[in-house]
Formats: C-alpha cells, sequence, structure tokens
C-alpha cells in the first residue's frame, strides 16, 4: 500500500470520546475468557499474565512514579478484556495495564512469519538497528525514543534522536513535526499507543519505511493500515523469568530473561496470509461459540448465554479482519498471484 504525505503540518488533539480506528482495532482484537492471573507495574516493564495457560503480554510503566493508585490491589481476577477496555483511557498506568493486557491476548495467538534476532551482548534494542544497518546507510533515519548505545550509527547515517526528556545530542519531541514528514526511515517505540502520540507519529512518518519496535509491540497484521512496514516486537520464551525479571526492576535485562526480539516484515504477501489465519482462527471461534449458544437454549435455558460477549467481539473481530483483508487485497490486486 502506497504511504500517503501528511496532510496537516501541526499536531492534531485526539478525542477519545470519539471512535479511534487504532485504539478500536486493539480492543476489537482482545477477546477472551481468560482473567488476569498476575499483574505487576515493575519500575521498567508492565506485566499482565492469564490464568489460562499463562500467556503474558508487556508494555513500558510509566516514567513517572505515584502513589495514588486507587486500584492497587483489585486487578488480579479481573476479565483481561475488562483491563484491556482502559486502553482509551488518558492517564498513563491505566492506559499502560491496558496495553499489557491487550497484549497478552493477542500473545495466546500464532506469531506471524518473522526474523529471530540474535542477542545483542551489549544493547539489546541494538540488534534491531543492526538487522536494518545495511539499508540505513546515508539515510536519513529519525529515531523516537533514545536506546542507549545509538550513538555508534551516527558517522553510518543522517540519525536523529527525539526524546520527550533529551539528553546530549537528542532533540525534543515537538522536532517530530518537522524532521518525521523528511525521513527515510523512522523507527517508533510502540509505547506511543497507550500514551496516545502514535496516531500522529504515524502520519507523520507517511513517507518513510517504517519500524516500529519494542516489547510493547502488538503484533498485528493491520497496522500496515497506520503506515507501518516492519514490527520489531518479542516472542516471549519464558515467562515465569520474565516475570520475576521484570518484577525486580529489570530494563534491558528481559531479553537475557524471558524475550527474545523477531521481526516480521508487513508486505502484502505476508500481511494476507497471516490475516487469513487470523480470519480462519476466529471464524472457527464464532463457529464453536454460536454452537454453544444453541446447546445453551436448546437445554432449557433462558437466562442470556454467558458468553454472548465474546459471540459479539468475534463477529467484531471477524468483520475488521474481513475489511482489513479486503482493503490490501484491493490495493494491490492479488499480490499472490503477481509474484508466483
Amino acid at each position: 500500500m502506497a504511504k500517503s504525505p501528511s496532510a496537516a503540518p501541526w499536531p492534531v488533539e485526539l478525542d477519545m470520546h470519539k471512535p479511534q480506528p487504532l485504539y478500536e482495532l486493539l480492543l476489537d482484537s482482545c477477546s477472551s475468557q481468560t482473567k488476569a492471573d498476575k499483574l505487576m507495574i515493575g519500575l521498567v516493564w508492565t506485566l499482565c499474565q492469564d490464568d489460562s495457560q499463562g500467556h503474558t503480554g508487556l508494555a513500558m510503566s510509566p516514567g513517572v512514579a505515584t502513589r495514588t493508585l486507587p486500584w492497587s490491589g483489585t486487578l488480579a481476577g479481573k476479565p483481561v478484556t475488562d483491563l484491556a477496555a482502559w486502553i482509551l483511557d488518558w492517564e498513563p498506568y491505566k492506559a499502560t495495564v491496558a496495553m499489557a493486557a491487550i497484549n497478552c491476548c493477542l500473545n495466546s495467538r500464532p506469531l506471524p512469519e518473522s526474523v529471530l534476532l540474535e542477542h545483542h551482548p551489549e544493547h539489546p534494542n541494538l540488534a534491531v538497528f543492526d538487522h536494518f544497518l545495511p539499508q540505513l546507510q546515508g539515510k536519513n533515519v529519525v529515531v523516537i525514543g533514545h536506546y542507549p548505545g545509538i550513538e555508534r550509527y551516527q558517522n553510518q547515517m543522517q540519525l536523529t534522536v527525539l526524546e520527550k526528556q533529551p539528553t546530549a545530542g537528542d532533540l525534543p519531541d515537538a522536532a517530530s513535526e518537522f524532521l518525521l514528514p523528511n525521513a527515510d526511515w523512522v523507527f517508533l517505540t510502540a509505547s506511543s499507543i497507550p500514551n496516545k502520540t502514535f496516531p500522529r507519529l504515524a502520519e507523520l512518518s507517511g513517507n518513510a519505511k517504517t519500524v516500529l519496535m519494542g516489547p510493547t509491540v502488538p503484533w498485528l497484521p493491520q497496522l500496515h493500515e497506520f503506515g507501518i512496514d516492519y514490527l520489531a516486537g518479542v516472542e516471549v520464551t519464558d515467562a515465569n523469568a520474565l516475570y520475576h525479571t521484570a518484577a525486580q526492576g529489570g530494563g534491558v535485562r528481559i531479553f537475557q530473561n524471558g524475550v527474545r526480539y523477531r521481526i516480521a516484515q508487513l508486505t502484502p504477501v505476508t500481511s494476507l496470509a497471516w490475516l487469513k489465519q487470523q480470519i480462519a482462527d476466529c471464524a472457527a471461534e464464532r463457529l464453536r461459540l454460536t454452537a454453544e449458544m444453541e446447546n445453551w437454549y436448546n437445554t432449557g435455558n433462558t437466562r442470556r448465554y454467558p458468553a454472548y460477549r465474546l459471540l459479539e467481539e468475534a463477529n467484531a473481530r471477524l468483520s475488521r479482519l474481513d475489511s482489513s483483508y479486503k482493503l490490501l487485497w484491493d490495493s494491490h490486486g492479488n499480490p499472490t498471484n503477481r509474484l508466483a
């Protein structure tokens, strides 16, 4: 899908009282009967683990400490979908909990076809930049979020780092309005999703190859609709070790104890294949829930089918998946035939 250039030169404030496509997508994608078995807000990472098979989702914790969370101690045992609903909230801790819950749901499904990155011995996040380095030579590259060690690439590309709290050599995040439209490559931290800056940053990056990166990345093929070309997210390899590492203040150490980077390219062919698998899985879930509902009423129950909400969510998710598949298909004709 061809990217369109940014239309507006200044930030557009999000009205979260109106439907926002990305956040609707996230909510539609999180459909589960599971409850939060563990919910932990760590120094660096917030983690949600379900009570089914221990599926785990991560999100970067807010950078500002607080003593006034009124719901502390009440979240374990709540439906994961209830926590996911907080993604619309502007309160940073609620939105972060929601992002971890959404990733918990998504990580219960198969990962896409992707490239496993070798662990970087010094700075784990640099494994992503090393992977793309041959394509970045001499390019105008903007990185949103300061990753330790990123300075080593300064002589190989025209590198600019944007940060909310700039350190030496960084530019403030307001510079994104001026720099992103002219970038060749943009590396966008996925923490921009819960903090609500993603829609504008993705719009501004419309002319660039854009990589959404970090443990907060949601594995969703539909992100191609928002101009994302690559997902550089994590695969959870040891949920127990990950939990204890994050609970004990672990930052990049989680890459030694529980996760590893994978990169998925959102090409028409790979995205269609990924969407097709998700459509099949969702259709099977809807069929199972429909059969259960029919059996529920056929056995004489007059109360509403207990899992009716899940059936509604499956219908909504299937509709969105079908729409995304059609949009990609119509934009590229039949890419599978073209590339055969």
